[in-house]
């Protein structure tokens, strides 16, 4: 650095007094200098992206796991040429579930100490080629501090007596004698799988349908390197968290129409007896026969249950309609006047008037609906509500998954020059975007995605100062859950009154944004990148919440966008026909692969059953990517600028060396 060419402000010379704070001298400022250089030239590491996890905690567990293939197909590069097909099996399948199945492998195998001796080989070898794109300092922070010097004599040790294999076979042989193996191998296998995935993205929807979604988040909330973008699904909970009544109804609805109360009850401490009991009274004649839950085929319920479920739903889903609407009349400019549907009742005819048609209802019991004014909750009503919403707010579990979705969450996210969300830009049928009118003036494009995040961060700030009812920001979540111009929804109107009520299947279709339409067109996905700031010919937009069909194609805009449902949920499987999609993006380019369905854990163990990954399309980088190309390396080319701005200084004698 030239010393006729610096220039440094006083603002910058501030900072430079601050940085020689944790680089005091010449000596340690250029070795960091040396350190980021070293990392900018190392292949990017692997980024997943999975999405609308819908609960499902087995298998999204295992696709976890698996890195979506990632680990098995390290596994056959490794030792496909010596390690037969089953032993290759055998290897994966412990390093997915490493605890269950030495269990399973010691009541199995005759020569323990041989099986420990070939397996610790292997684990080694395998760990040396996943950690080749990160510096020793960077694979010494993720290695186990029990195992650490062990690890990492293993790993890196290069002495004449190891060049000879014999030093790491005695290491080897003592961790067997002193009786450690089995914790060794349980740590090597945490430390492969973490090492494998740089960077996972959940791009939504943990929540619903299926009955986990909180053993999901405690997962998710042990990940080392992680974002969120919300869901609709996510949004919803996030607002039931708050106070939000037609939020913890709709919950609640959900749930029930599900089975899933395990989820309320058990994961979040939410008890709905106050409600079950309303609900036994007012409808205890009502078979309730249209509100019957949606059970897996492998369980089973008794007939009982299914009662007081059907009779949950339909309590819940009464109170929901009204609160809705409730919340769109006071709220004009959502423009979701369509779905106020009880004050076009004919309780007489058992009819309903519905975008100017009139509809037969399939159910009109309604005792607790006041057709003189069908939206004012009963005092009954009014009482669980106020129950519930208590119970939402003071789950301690459920406060805490929420506040580290805010944490580590957000409505989008730009990250390596790709475009990440849940749902859709909200598009006009000509592809420009679309205009949403809002309480501080009509927003849109990247300018309605920043605002609707800061009013929910606002509503969720307020909802800790019990600021709940009437609070217009807390209201904004249910808008989002499933607002005509959410971007987190993506469809004109949500159909769940015409689902129970209406029998004429052409009622319960969802109108999806033009958006979905036209992802094909690469001008339309590029306008959409330039929006963000994002670079029109090199980005990618991606994101999940339509699931995808056997056969259609995820793809869009010539490889340009990606809907990555990841079908985890088993109610959609029987439509989509798999088990939904992932996407994996390293070094060399993006991987998108399609899933089975999962078996079961004990399968896993057991029979080695992977969940089947096969890699439906390939886009291969022009060049290959290193961690300069990345945002991070952005970030370090700074600090090494800025580095040498200190180094300089401490040269000319502007700061002083420590």
């Amino acid at each position: 650095m030239a010393a006729d060419s610096v220039k440094i402000d006083e603002q910058k010379f501030e900072y430079l007094k601050l940085l020689s704070k944790t680089y005091k001298n010449i000596q340690e400022a250029s070795t960091e200098i040396i350190n980021l250089e070293a990392i900018l030239n190392l292949p990017k590491g692997t980024e997943h992206f999975v999405s609308d996890i819908h609960g499902e905690y087995l298998a999204f567990s295992h696709i976890l796991r698996n890195a979506s293939g990632v680990i098995k197909n390290k596994i056959d590069h490794t030792f496909g040429g010596y390690v037969s097909p089953e032993e290759r099996s055998t290897l994966a399948t412990l390093i997915y579930y490493p605890e269950e199945k030495l269990d399973y492998i010691k009541k199995h195998e005759s020569d323990m100490d041989s099986f420990y001796k070939k397996t610790l080989h292997r684990l080694i070898t395998l760990l040396s080629v996943a950690t080749v794109k990160y510096t020793r300092s960077y694979v010494r922070k993720q290695i186990p501090k029990e195992f650490s010097y062990i690890i990492e004599e293993l790993l890196f040790g290069d002495t004449v007596a190891q060049a000879k294999g014999e030093y790491k076979d005695k290491i080897i042989q003592t961790i067997i004698e002193t009786g450690v193996a089995d914790d060794f191998i349980i740590k090597m296998c945490d430390l492969i799988t973490r090492i494998s995935v740089y960077r996972l993205h959940v791009l939504g929807d943990i929540f619903d349908r299926g009955p986990s979604a909180d053993q999901v988040l405690d997962m998710l909330m042990d990940y080392h390197s992680i974002d969120i973008q919300w869901g609709n699904h996510d949004i919803l909970w996030m607002g039931a968290a708050c106070g939000n009544m037609p939020c913890i109804a709709n919950v609640i609805r959900i749930c029930t129409r599900y089975d899933n109360l395990h989820t309320l009850e058990i994961g979040y401490g939410i008890s709905l007896r106050t409600l079950l009991t309303f609900a036994l009274q007012a409808y205890a004649d009502d078979p309730c026969e249209h509100f019957t839950p949606r059970v897996a085929a492998e369980n089973t319920m008794s007939s009982t249950d299914y009662d007081a479920l059907a009779k949950i739903c339909k309590a819940i889903a009464i109170i929901q309609f009204k609160l809705e609407g409730q919340m769109i009349k006071s709220h004009p400019h959502y423009e979701m006047d369509s779905m106020r549907h009880l004050h076009n009742i004919d309780f007489d005819k058992k009819t309903v008037m519905i975008d100017g048609v009139e509809y037969e209802m399939n159910d009109c019991n309604f005792p607790t609906i006041d057709p003189a004014d069908p939206y004012k909750l009963s005092s009954d009503e009014q009482a669980v509500m106020d129950q519930l919403q208590e119970e939402f707010l003071e789950s301690k579990n459920l406060q805490t998954h929420v506040s580290f979705l805010f944490s580590k969450g957000s409505m989008y996210r730009k990250y390596n020059g790709n475009l990440l969300f849940h749902g859709c830009m909200p598009l006009n049928s000509n592809g420009s975007f679309m205009p949403i009118m809002t309480a501080e003036g009509p927003k849109k494009g990247k300018e309605w995605f920043d605002y609707a995040e800061q009013v929910v961060r606002r509503g969720y700030v307020a909802s800790k100062h019990h600021n709940v009812n009437g609070n217009r920001d807390i209201d904004f979540f249910w808008y989002l859950w499933c607002g005509y111009k959410s971007p987190l929804f993506g469809k004109k109107k949500i159909t769940t009154f015409e689902r129970l009520f209406i029998n004429d299947k052409e009622t319960w279709k969802e109108e999806k944004n033009p958006y979905y339409r036209l992802m094909d067109n690469v001008g339309v996905v590029e306008d959409i990148l330039e929006e963000f700031g994002l670079d029109r010919e090199n980005g990618h937009i991606i994101n999940g919440h339509m699931p995808v069909k056997a056969g259609s194609d995820p793809v869009h805009a010539a490889g340009r966008a990606f809907i990555i449902d990841g079908g985890f949920s088993k109610a959609y499987q029987k439509e989509t026909g798999i088990a939904g999609y992932s996407l994996i993006l390293n070094s060399l380019g993006f991987i998108l692969a399609s899933h089975e369905p999962f078996v079961s854990k004990e399968k896993a163990i057991v029979d080695e059953i992977d969940i089947h990954s096969t890699t439906v399309a390939k886009e291969g980088a022009t060049k290959r990517l290193y961690n300069s190309d990345t945002d991070n390396g952005i970030e370090m080319r700074k600090q090494i600028n800025d580095l040498k701005l200190l180094l300089y200084a401490y040269r000319e004698g502007m700061i002083i060396q420590k």
